[in-house]
């Protein structure tokens, strides 16, 4: 990756051994093993595979120096999720869970004389963490949760109860992060957030797992719904810088901001896969690859490869833990957004060249199609996050008086350089009372538009000239195509009454018998 070529970070020598044994140990188990162990077809890797892959030390990236870990650099916990994911993506986001949604909030938050138990823990002993957020009844609703916690009177333990489901590592996982509102002596919820650490090793602090969820795709990671009836202690509880809510906005953004880490490697695979498929692959008497269509949708996985390679390297330096990123919604949800949709339109790709053989269950194209969809779905449904990023930019412009798109976005840090490639699309005046769909649409431009940026400031550094070109051509074509929809008037609706609409079948001309 880019991004470890900077002089400011540790000597190379030493994480790239570190790395290279890493992967070593994955191309082994995913590779050379796999039909021993059943790993495509069983739910959750075999206990002993699991101690294997965490002794190899994926997580000491996410652990402070102080506590025996490398020193919580990014870009060696990007380079991690990196090579992860090219052999398995449900173990990537496994350690995904553990790094950015357990480990750093720990390491950033939590008091001094916690720290040292729980990262001892995970580095002699393989335990794992994760955070419950969500909710029945409450998904993307978080800040409306209903789990609460009520101190004691003594000030020395916090009760907290509520239901939480579709927490990776349900059941597995030695400590969870778990996120309540605080009631009031009537019963009524605070509006701010705590965080509090469980160790289900205590029995006090165990949560109970209520059913376990027949998940779709990504078999190596447990989900479920859990009923939460604890006592935390006080020294147990995160400590936020300012509130609950900014801790909340900082973690999540952060943890947004390392998903280029796990599209990377996934993309690159995807990419490796068709490659090595339609240069072998004879259809009519010539190779796959020497077919317009197929080359086409080989240059677009190219792009994304690129595309997220720039975003590596862009959260490598600016995702650092002593970094506020409570503000720093627009890029972490544009990247976040922007390169799950890429890991699932790869997939769709490679099973599409692949054809039926790819449908087999035990095939990475079918198996990566299912795997990838959950990515543009938790952590904030893209949808949401697209209409977020509108959102925010409609208020940015009428901050600063801008009624152009173009303009704003030659004015804006996180688009100045790619505002320039795409003047003559951009050159139009926004409205502010836009449905809720060209909100969505609206967003999703602006996160390709950020993701160009992104890409332009990798070509500066000396990337290649010929993967740029293509990605920033591929980008532009995709904005066009993404700005003649929202420009088009929205005149599509619901039809509500439909449910006494008549056959097909009476419709139908007969031929006589």
């Amino acid at each position: 990756m880019v991004a470890m070529r900077s002089k400011t970070m540790p000597a190379q020598k030493d994480f790239s051994a570190f790395l290279t044994n890493y992967q070593q140990t994955l191309r082994s188990i995913f590779r050379e093993r796999a039909s021993d162990l059943h790993i495509d077809s069983n739910r959750g890797l075999p206990p002993s595979i699991t101690r294997e892959i965490l002794s190899r030390g994926p997580l000491t990236p996410f652990i402070p120096a102080s506590h025996g870990g490398r020193g919580e650099q990014p870009h060696e916990s990007l380079a991690v999720l990196d090579a992860t994911s090219y052999e398995s993506l449900g173990l990537c986001l496994t350690l995904g869970i553990n790094g950015a949604l357990f480990l750093q909030p720990v390491s950033k938050y939590a008091r001094e004389e916690v720290k040292g138990d729980i990262f001892g823990r995970f580095l002699l002993h393989q335990n794992m963490g994760g955070l419950m957020m969500t909710e029945p009844d409450f998904g993307s609703d978080a800040l409306n949760m209903r789990t609460s916690f009520l101190q004691d009177g003594d000030g020395g333990r916090f009760h907290i109860k509520g239901v939480k489901h579709w927490a990776g590592l349900t059941g597995l996982a030695d400590y969870w992060l778990v996120l309540a509102r605080s009631r009031g002596p009537d019963g009524a919820l605070g509006r701010d957030i705590g965080f509090f650490i469980a160790d289900s090793h205590r029995p006090e602090q165990a949560v109970q797992v209520e059913e376990m969820f027949d998940n779709l795709g990504l078999y190596q990671i447990p989900y479920g719904r859990s009923r939460i009836d604890v006592q935390i202690p006080e020294e147990q509880r995160l400590v936020p810088h300012k509130t609950g809510l900014t801790m909340m906005l900082d973690l999540l953004h952060r943890s947004r901001l390392q998903f280029p880490g796990i599209a990377l490697g996934f993309l690159r695979r995807m990419l490796d896969e068709a490659v090595e498929h339609v240069q072998q692959r004879n259809v009519g008497g010539k190779s796959l690859f020497s077919y317009d269509q197929v080359r086409r949708r080989i240059a677009r996985m190219q792009a994304t490869v690129t595309a997220a390679t720039a975003m590596c390297t862009f959260s490598a330096e600016h995702a650092h833990l002593s970094s506020d990123l409570s503000k720093e919604g627009i890029r972490a949800n544009a990247l976040k957004a922007v390169v799950t949709d890429f890991m699932h339109e790869a997939a769709q790709s490679l099973l599409q060249l692949v054809g039926a053989k790819g449908y087999r269950f035990g095939h990475i194209a079918g198996r990566s199609l299912v795997d990838s969809r959950p990515f543009q779905i938790f952590e904030g449904s893209n949808d949401i996050l697209y209409e977020q990023l509108a959102q925010s930019l409609l208020k940015l412009m009428q901050r600063r008086k801008h009624v152009n798109l173009h303009d704003f976005l030659a004015s804006y840090k996180g688009s100045a350089r790619a505002a320039e490639l795409l003047k003559n699309l951009t050159d139009f005046r926004l409205g502010n009372d836009l449905p809720q769909r060209s909100l969505v649409d609206l967003g999703r431009v602006l996160g390709l538009v950020i993701t160009m940026e992104m890409v332009v400031e990798l070509r500066e550094r000396g990337y290649s000239s010929d993967l740029i070109s293509n990605c920033l051509e591929q980008l532009r074509q995709e904005v066009a195509s993404r700005l003649a929809t929202f420009r088009s008037e929205p005149n599509t609706s619901v039809v509500e009454e439909f449910g006494g609409a008549a056959s097909w079948l009476d419709f139908v001309r007969t031929r006589p018998a």
